[in-house]
């Protein structure tokens, strides 16, 4: 019944009184004032006048299970929804819901982030309203040597999401963060559930920093928020809409590959191609210079003997970056 309230509200042009809205949802006027208030309580704004009525002064400005549908344009992704006011990991709670047979699409997200992880077992936590955490389940028809793709278009989708919503000069640090001049935006880690020959699912878990303007001192060098570097707050259930349908639009595209032109324009966004790196190789640290990206989403860099290492995995570290 709220969500019919705030639809019959807003299709309004002034005021609507409790008697109209109970004339329409066949309830009693006790009922529309008892919905009235639990919508409050979820963040809404009404004003309300003796014998006119109630109107819609403010949607909440945290993620909403009612604003974020609204603004969803959507075929597949987040049709399915969760939204939770706090949860240890998103990640962890779809799994438990993959698990239990959640369709492809499923989308998980919450208001506050308590246990979230990123790469290399790091944590992730998301403050209560400061930052957007979700995480997106699919079902692909692929093998597990195909996964590799996913990091890469959902770095790809992010980053054209923030710059269409934002119009910030973000850059893709290979293999999954997402930055705005030197310092991290997003945090992307995929997970999956496979046998030998067949994908059971795959999760991408996807932290955004949002509203942050303290970071903790051990990364606060190297930390940033949209407030931050755009000075302004933004709608969270608009701008989460905006990167679900880029992801949408991403994984359903080309069938989970990384095509020519995706692999083009991953590499135009790469912050980490044409730098100086240095990683893993074996037990031993290298540099090298990053000179591009394969068809699978691996970074390629030149070594001083001129020859070309692959990397899959692991940490590198960029000059000027982190």
């Amino acid at each position: 019944m709220q969500d019919k309230i705030i639809e019959i509200l807003r299709s309004a042009h002034g005021y609507v009184s409790g008697s109209e809205i109970s004339e329409k949802l066949g309830v009693s006027r006790q009922a529309v004032w008892k919905a009235i208030n639990l919508l409050k309580e979820q963040g809404y704004e009404f004003d309300s006048v003796r014998n006119k009525g109630y109107r819609i002064l403010r949607a909440p400005d945290c993620i909403s299970e009612m604003e974020l549908k609204r603004c969803l344009n959507t075929r597949i992704i987040g049709k399915n929804l969760v939204v939770l006011d706090s949860v240890g990991s998103t990640n962890d709670y779809l799994k438990r819901l993959a698990a239990e047979g959640a369709p492809n699409g499923t989308v998980v997200t919450a208001r506050e982030q308590t246990k979230g992880k990123g790469r290399l077992g790091r944590s992730w936590q998301t403050a209560k309203d400061e930052g957007i955490a979700f995480s997106v389940l699919l079902r692909p028809d692929i093998t597990p040597s195909e996964v590799s793709a996913i990091t890469p278009l959902a770095g790809l989708a992010v980053c054209r999401a923030i710059r269409e919503y934002t119009a910030l000069e973000c850059m893709i640090k290979w293999p999954n963060d997402i930055i705005v001049g030197q310092k991290k935006l997003v945090g992307i880690l995929t997970e999956m559930s496979a046998e030998f020959d067949a994908v059971q699912y795959v999760i991408i878990g996807i932290g955004i920093n949002v509203e942050h303007t303290h970071f903790p001192e051990e990364i606060a060098y190297k930390a940033t928020s949209l407030l931050l570097e755009t000075g302004r707050h933004i709608n969270k259930n608009e701008f989460l809409a905006c990167v679900l349908k880029h992801i949408e639009d991403e994984f359903t595209a080309d069938n989970l590959e990384l095509t020519p032109g995706a692999v083009s324009e991953y590499t135009d966004l790469c912050a980490t191609v044409g730098k100086n790196i240095t990683f893993m190789r074996g037990t031993r640290r290298v540099s090298g210079a990053a000179v591009g990206i394969t068809s699978r989403g691996e970074l390629e860099a030149m070594m001083s003997d001129g020859t070309i290492c692959t990397i899959n995995s692991g940490e590198v570290t960029v000059q000027g970056i982190y």
